[in-house]
């Protein structure tokens, strides 16, 4: 790909006010996209907003408790937020595009493949469109609970193979402590990697409107950056600044930085297109074979398995301290993993009367984190 692309994602705490969509933030966005397609640059919208531009509209005072109540104030509030990109966009000569998309969309390989391709001629327009991808909240139910919308930008970015995903958010960046309960905390301008001291600076939602929290922007981090993407955390509070951080310099925030070992596109889709069904906890010998040795999984490296799942479903490879060392396919289902668990690859087809394959998850189908 020749063109350079930017993913931005846009948070439910920014695009909204307490008297419903914020138009003066949108038409600063707006002018930053321009300014930065007259750049050269190709970008992608991820937006949340849609239950809170539908509850004002409804005149939900609380944030809604009930799924069924998420779902209705989505509904209204979809076409309310879509209608407001278009109208920031389109007086600088730029055509928008909505795009609804699920968890399995991403999840089916098929369906993984025809986004990448439908955001592909989206972008290559002249001028380009600027798709606005929001998640079918109407009729989702974990993506309304768990505020996926960063991990969706997240696989928005490697879908596009974008040079940059930014999250803006209602926070200046990843801190030391919550700034919220610390007068002396500190932004960290840079994290090289994402270690479990990292993740142990992650605390909860921190808005009445939105449905994520920072563990969820480092979970996109962890995707992003894994793919070769460097992922910038900032507040959606100064969309220009944007343009600070694609001319190389510092817009503020916290800039994660891309893993020089990027994954391949079917492995990243492996390790993060995919909802897990299930666990498969692996003996210390199994964990240095396929974390170091590049090998298959094999029933005899298994200690047990939790979870329902069948042939063909996405689990975790898990080590015995609770680690996840990968994820993959598995070529058993749950019921007959158990039988063959701790025994040799000789000895599956004495004990299940057949044997598919030697391996429990193959190297093909397994991708490392």
């Amino acid at each position: 790909m020749t063109s350079r692309r930017l993913v931005i994602k846009v948070g439910t705490s920014t695009v909204t006010s307490p008297l419903g969509l914020n138009g003066k933030v949108l038409m600063r966005l707006a002018m930053t996209v321009s300014d930065l397609v007259d750049r050269g640059w190709r970008v992608v919208i991820v937006t949340s907003g849609a239950v809170g531009a539908g509850r004002f509209r409804l005149g939900i005072s609380h944030r809604p408790r009930t799924l069924p109540e998420k779902q209705a104030a989505a509904a209204v509030g979809q076409g309310l937020l879509m209608h407001a990109y278009e109208s920031v966009l389109a007086p600088l000569g730029l055509a928008s595009a909505q795009i609804l998309l699920t968890r399995a969309d991403l999840a089916d390989r098929q369906r993984y493949l025809n986004a990448s391709n439908t955001l592909q001629a989206l972008l290559d327009f002249d001028p380009p469109v600027v798709p606005v991808i929001n998640e079918n909240d109407s009729v989702a139910v974990d993506e309304l609970k768990f505020g996926d919308n960063d991990t969706l930008s997240a696989l928005v970015a490697q879908l596009i193979e974008a040079q940059w995903l930014v999250i803006f958010s209602d926070v200046d960046g990843l801190y030391d402590r919550n700034p919220n309960h610390h007068a002396d905390a500190c932004l960290l301008p840079e994290v090289p990697a994402i270690t479990p001291e990292i993740e142990a600076l992650a605390g909860g939602s921190g808005s009445d409107l939105g449905t994520g929290g920072m563990v969820t922007k480092l979970a996109a981090a962890r995707i992003a950056t894994a793919s070769g993407i460097p992922m910038m955390l900032m507040t959606g509070r100064a969309p220009e600044r944007l343009i600070d951080l694609v001319e190389g310099r510092d817009p503020g925030g916290t800039l994660f930085l891309a893993r020089e070992d990027r994954m391949e596109s079917r492995k990243r889709w492996l390790a993060y297109g995919l909802s897990p069904k299930g666990v498969l906890v692996v003996d210390a010998g199994a964990a240095h074979a396929v974390q170091s040795g590049g090998k298959s999984l094999l029933p005899a490296g298994i200690s047990h398995s939790e979870g329902e799942f069948t042939a063909g479903d996405p689990v975790r490879l898990m080590s015995l301290d609770g680690h996840e060392l990968a994820r993959g396919i598995t070529n058993y289902a749950s019921d007959e993993i158990r039988r063959i668990t701790g025994r040799k690859s000789a000895e599956i087809e004495a004990i299940l009367g057949y044997k598919p394959a030697d391996e429990v998850v193959h190297r093909d189908n397994l991708a490392l984190l």
